[in-house]
């Protein structure tokens, strides 16, 4: 009649993701890439150790895509400029990192592509905690000019 505890509880956890990226900033969006790949990345580690090859499999296959998919496509290399470039040319290297973490049972080549996203998290993360620039001042008000041919409010005279 109903469902398993362990489906509601999937159903609740994905609500709440979805939740999380529709109302997080652009910032927020690439964090929880980051916090992906590197979850994806611990998830093959502990299988490639357990000698669970097909989950070790699918967690590095889940790490290259949010790497690829999410992190290098979401690059802009004309307004990023060097560092852009420089980006996704250390992204495309994690990306080989992985696969042939993945061919060769290499667990140094995972740890390796860790370090370079948990690095690259923590500068990210740095980034979001500078206080962003303090707004404008609102122009000063600007001198009425007389206008002869405006209605005026009127005023009285008593005598």
């Amino acid at each position: 009649m109903f469902g398993s505890t362990r489906s509601g509880a999937n159903a609740y956890a994905k609500v709440g993701l979805e939740t999380g990226v529709v109302a997080a900033s652009p910032h927020k969006l690439i964090v929880m890439l980051f916090e992906g790949a590197i979850v994806a990345i611990n998830n093959a580690r502990t299988a490639m150790k357990a000698g669970q090859f097909e989950v070790k499999g699918k967690a590095i296959t889940k790490a290259v895509l949010i790497v690829d998919e999410g992190m290098r496509a979401s690059l802009d290399k004309k307004a990023g400029g060097e560092i852009a470039t420089n980006l996704d040319a250390l992204y495309a290297y994690i990306i080989q990192c992985l696969m042939r973490a993945n061919l060769r049972n290499d667990q140094a080549l995972l740890d390796e592509a860790l370090t370079l996203l948990t690095d690259l998290k923590t500068a990210w993360d740095a980034i979001g905690n500078v206080a962003p620039p303090a707004p404008a001042p609102a122009p000063a008000p600007r001198a009425t000019v007389y206008d002869g041919l405006a209605p005026r409010a009127t005023s009285y005279v008593s005598a």
